[in-house]
């Protein structure tokens, strides 16, 4: 049976008996991994091949990397256009917004910034989308390390898209077949100490509510905590999702929920003030204290730029329609990319 995370219904599956195991064994974690994508959409995953001290060592440089002067972060520069997601982005540059696309409506949601800063890394293969990288005498070994630590993550992408197939009934090259390019997206996240009283009145916010765009996101968190999970049986409750040593979060993106005509579920998910135990200065007021710092890499899978993604013969019928029509990976992606930055 599939372990829970004890603060939430997230299921907690073991990769190593997919790693090395038989038929069997792979077919009862593609069933698990099946389970929690239909059902909560996320899950946490141990034993997942990505070696604990790889992942330190990524957030040393990420710490590194955030801790530069601002004009040294700004030698790499997140281009104008949303679609174009490499580079720096610093404090309030990009407002998570989901499924608003308006000026209007995008510019109200403005109106309560993002307080965090990141850094876009994508395939150092990709000639579509360059990386953007700092000078190297800034940081001397960033860049090497990331690249490495990109194509370990891309070996955990292809076991993870096995895995969804079998779990689908699908050939279990199908999902990799969309993915050859390796077109994703590591993501370096930090964000910065903050008054923790403008978290919880509304006045500032980490990341507010949002699903994720592509097939998959593999994320690594720090032990501050933050990350809420919208809960499966109530809309508007969100449960922590806390950081659990030696695990990883995975969850599903629009891209996989539309492929199987919401069989699976993109949930929405969002960064906020860590739990903290409430407190007051004697006089009924704030003791205006201030949030950890937090950091966190997220990996983001997604399809080849021009693979159009269509409802899965499997997953529609007389009494099932189409939900979606079919749009091709990149345009669903700048479509949301556009309306963030």
């Amino acid at each position: 049976m599939v372990a829970l995370a004890e603060t939430s219904s997230i299921p907690i599956i073991d990769l190593e008996p997919a790693r090395n195991g038989g038929p069997e064994a792979i077919a009862k974690v593609a069933h698990e991994v099946y389970q929690a994508f239909k059902y909560v959409g996320f899950a946490y995953i141990k034993n997942h091949g990505v070696p604990q001290e790889l992942v330190d060592e990524a957030f040393g440089w990420s710490a590194q990397f955030f801790a530069l002067p601002q004009a040294d972060k700004d030698k790499a520069p997140h281009p104008p256009e949303g679609w174009y997601h490499r580079g720096y982005s610093g404090v309030g540059r990009e407002k998570v917004v989901q499924m608003v696309f308006d000026g209007d409506g995008i510019a109200d949601c403005r109106k309560i910034p993002d307080v965090k800063e990141s850094f876009e890394i994508g395939n150092e293969s990709d000639k579509h989308m360059l990386n953007i990288w700092i000078p190297e005498e800034v940081l001397p070994g960033f860049r090497g390390f990331f690249a490495k630590f990109f194509d370990t993550c891309s070996d955990l992408e292809t076991l993870m898209l096995r895995l969804i197939a079998l779990g689908m009934g699908l050939d279990e090259h199908f999902f990799l077949d969309y993915h050859q390019d390796r077109t994703n997206q590591c993501r370096l996240l930090h964000y910065p100490a903050v008054e923790e009283e403008l978290l919880r009145l509304g006045k500032a916010e980490r990341i507010a509510a949002h699903t994720d765009f592509g097939t998959m996101t593999i994320l690594f968190q720090d032990e501050v905590g933050g990350l809420e999970v919208e809960d499966i049986h109530e809309k508007g409750k969100f449960n922590p999702a806390p950081y659990i040593p030696g695990t990883a979060v995975v969850n599903i993106g629009d891209l996989l929920m539309r492929w199987s005509n919401h069989e699976l579920k993109s949930t929405m998910h969002r960064v906020r003030a860590p739990p903290l135990v409430e407190a007051n200065n004697g006089e009924g007021g704030s003791t205006g204290r201030m949030t950890k710092p937090r950091y966190s890499i997220p990996y983001f899978i997604s399809p080849d730029r021009d693979r159009v993604i269509e409802c899965l013969p499997n997953c529609h019928g007389p009494d099932r329609p189409k939900m979606y029509e079919g749009i091709t990976s990149s345009d669903y992606i700048a479509m949301r990319m556009n309306a963030t930055y």
